[in-house]
């Protein structure tokens, strides 16, 4: 299967530094593409492919952090870079505290921007690898019926066969019958695999029964 080349967006309003930007990320041979503004970028339908944001933090209009939120509560991950030539510690502290990967001011080392955007690429593969490994299970734990499913989350707090049989009011056998079927369906051998699994999805599981 081919892997798709990553991208660069690249947003800020001023068009020289844009061009800059764009020819020192297509000399290493990487795609761009570039946004005068944080709404144009919103207003784009981004490719399904790895990539990263290299972000202006004063523009007009939203600014590159209220972009950062606005990404945040679409629920659109993507790793961001923000560069400033007028930044402040406190803008500093807000980016990376919601996640950006780095934050540097201008002017700056051209060397030094490549290696963070190699870096965010790095991380955002690595994101969307879990993402879609999140994906697989969760279409795996719906594809149960709803009493492998509560055989499941009882199975995955550590309670035995027999508490389980005990506690879903059948027998022993079935309860070994709805494991083997599960495991099956989730596509683990052990039970430390089945809880690995359970771990990356959003499946809220119940305290463990002391018995």
């Amino acid at each position: 299967m081919m892997v798709a080349k990553a991208v660069v967006f690249i947003v800020d309003d001023d068009e020289l530094i844009r061009d800059s930007l764009a020819q020192l990320v297509k000399s290493v041979g990487l795609q761009v593409e570039t946004f005068s503004s944080a709404q144009s970028f919103l207003d784009t339908e981004l490719p399904d492919q790895p990539s990263c944001l290299v972000l202006d933090v004063r523009m007009p209009g939203m600014s590159g952090l209220d972009l950062q939120d606005e990404l945040e509560k679409r629920d659109l991950s993507i790793p961001i870079i923000f560069i400033t030539g007028h930044g402040t510690v406190p803008m500093s502290v807000r980016a990376m505290k919601s996640g950006a990967v780095d934050f540097l001011q201008k002017p700056f080392e051209d060397q030094d921007l490549l290696d963070t955007i190699q870096h965010a690429i790095e991380l955002g593969k690595h994101s969307r690898l879990e993402q879609t490994e999140k994906k697989s299970i969760e279409q795996r734990i719906a594809s149960l019926t709803t009493r492998e499913h509560e055989v499941l989350v009882l199975v995955a707090t550590g309670m035995l066969n027999k508490q389980v049989a005990h506690d879903l009011n059948m027998s022993e056998n079935t309860v070994k019958t709805h494991r083997a079927r599960i495991m099956h369906k989730m596509l683990v051998d052990s039970l430390a695999d089945l809880i690995r699994a359970i771990g990356k999805s959003d499946i809220q599981l119940p305290k463990s029964n002391s018995r």
